[in-house]
């Protein structure tokens, strides 16, 4: 399921180097030049094609979640300092069996995709940069310990600040850690972030210079989620070696249109 997306006038041929070996290809990849090799007048953006979303679609019925405003949790929970959070700032594999609060896991969603000036049209400012205010990330969530919150996978509507139940998750701990290649840590958390992408929203402007800045993105988002962590006695530990299909499946997910990029568990640590 596309989403209604990706328009046919999206083309994704690409001329690679016939004579690039496979590690030249990657390096390529990770360089500008892809971008001087784009007529960026065919993008659907100066086509004139509408941009997409910035959420994807949901069931007005669903269950959902209000979640508490910046106003409320930051009376609420008491955070560090930025620079005893960035000179704290580890990765941390074990955590303790403390529950997150609501407050807590509001303040980290807010830090790491909540918007901070909606703007008109398909855009939004959020609290993390991204290429054009492009933002091709949904958030989705396996709640495990979150004060009253049943457990589950979750999605976050950043743009109502709400939790959208997705589905219960049979053996939810083993199946995550299973397709996180049997990394157990991942699942002993209170609540697992994994951030998937929506690549279309990115190549609406960029074309095929998109999948590098998601990339780009993806640390942005994940630096936030550390810090933040670090500021309220909170640990994570970012994770990118998975089972594609595993995961992707696990989350309900086409892993085509949508497919996850980034992972990371948060739980409480020993002060």
């Amino acid at each position: 399921m596309n989403y209604g997306y990706l328009p046919e006038s999206f083309s994704t041929t690409h001329q690679k180097g016939s004579n690039m070996n496979d590690t030249e290809q990657y390096r390529y990849f990770l360089k500008d030049t892809v971008r001087k090799t784009i007529n960026f007048r065919h993008t659907d953006q100066n086509k004139g094609v509408p941009a997409p979303p910035i959420e994807k679609p949901y069931d007005s019925n669903a269950r959902r979640i209000q979640l508490p405003t910046a106003d409320h949790w930051a009376q609420q929970i008491e955070t560090k300092d930025v620079i005893s959070a960035i000179s704290n700032r580890r990765s941390r594999r074990k955590f303790t069996t403390k529950e997150l609060c609501l407050d807590e896991l509001a303040f980290l969603l807010w830090a790491t995709q909540g918007i901070r000036q909606p703007d008109s049209g398909n855009f939004a400012y959020r609290t993390v940069p991204s290429a054009g205010a492009r933002h091709s990330f949904e958030t989705y969530l396996f709640v495990m310990r979150v004060g009253d919150i049943r457990r589950g996978l979750y999605r976050y509507l950043s743009t109502s600040n709400e939790l959208l139940f997705v589905c219960e998750v049979e053996n939810m701990e083993m199946r995550l850690a299973r397709a996180c290649l049997g990394q157990t840590f991942v699942a002993k958390g209170a609540v697992t972030f994994i951030w998937t992408t929506i690549p279309y929203r990115m190549e609406w402007r960029y074309s095929l210079a998109a999948h590098r800045v998601i990339l780009i993105d993806a640390g942005h988002v994940c630096q936030n989620l550390y810090l933040a962590c670090e500021a309220i006695q909170a640990g994570t530990c970012a994770v990118a070696a998975y089972d594609q299909e595993q995961l992707d499946q696990l989350l309900n997910i086409d892993g085509k249109d949508e497919f996850a990029v980034y992972l990371a568990p948060v739980g409480k640590i020993m002060a």
